[in-house]
């Protein structure tokens, strides 16, 4: 009786909507397949899913690049210092992510920030164009995920024992050896956590491609916004949006045969 609150919220929270989805796929009215079958027969629908996985790999990628020295520099600063960045870090959660979108273009855009400073040092001639296409996409990506990589590599971090760096430095590995024989490979469940998670939410996102990307840089979320607000053609969204999640599943399928979810927890994968 205790587990039925919960059964209740996952099948009105997650099993409802999902299947509401799928039947609306399948029945229009009568069963079909046919909104599937023309999502591959046309070429775009293909290539706009190959955008959303490459957008989603590279800005997992990013914010892993910038994210991880962040957790590490985190785990040795001093205990005041190290509670005033998590608190910046907390603080960008409770930030619109229209209002962060929204200044990525008052920063990237022909006479925004960068240009007009680039322009007055007379290091550039004309306006660089940073803004609607794939490297204004990253930068908003970017900084949007990674506070979701920070906190799960620090978690880890913080459960490290320092005194085996200390030990491999005693034993004569240098700081580059100690890294990645000992500091690199503790992380890896952080990483791994971060990065699945990163990636999943990378492959839905909607509203940064929408505003700091331009056409050839729409996502698979974007055309399903289409469909469903400007055609009104709600099963084609849906077979859409079922395609999504079958490709976010076969991800973590992949990564589950390989890495192990286990590790996801700082688990050994059997």
């Amino acid at each position: 009786m205790l587990v039925v609150p919960a059964l209740l919220a996952l099948f009105m929270l997650f099993v409802y909507p999902i299947s509401s989805v799928l039947l609306q796929s399948l029945f229009s009215p009568n069963f079909t397949v046919e909104h599937y079958l023309y999502f591959f027969k046309i070429s775009l629908y293909s290539r706009v899913l190959w955008i959303t996985f490459q957008i989603s790999i590279l800005s997992t990628l990013s914010a892993l690049i910038v994210g991880y020295p962040i957790a590490y520099v985190l785990r040795r600063a001093r205990p005041g210092v190290r509670n005033f960045f998590l608190l910046a870090i907390t603080l960008s959660f409770m930030i619109s992510l229209l209002v962060r979108n929204y200044s990525w273009i008052i920063v990237l855009q022909r006479n925004g920030v960068i240009n007009t400073v680039f322009t007055y040092l007379g290091m550039i001639e004309t306006p660089l164009k940073l803004l609607h296409n794939k490297f204004g996409v990253m930068v908003g990506m970017t900084h949007i995920f990674v506070p979701y990589i920070v906190f799960p590599i620090y978690s880890v971090m913080m459960g490290m024992d320092l005194n085996l760096e200390k030990a491999a430095r005693n034993l004569g590995a240098s700081r580059w050896q100690t890294f990645w024989r000992v500091s690199f490979p503790l992380s890896l469940p952080g990483i791994g956590a971060g990065a699945l998670l990163v990636f999943i939410m990378a492959l839905g996102f909607f509203i940064t491609p929408a505003l700091l990307g331009g056409r050839k840089e729409q996502m698979i979320s974007n055309l399903i916004q289409i469909q469903v607000v400007d055609l009104l053609n709600w099963p084609f969204a849906s077979a859409m949006s079922v395609i999504l999640l079958i490709a976010t599943l076969v991800v973590f399928s992949i990564y589950n045969r390989y890495l192990g979810v286990e590790r996801l927890w700082g688990g050994v994968k059997t």
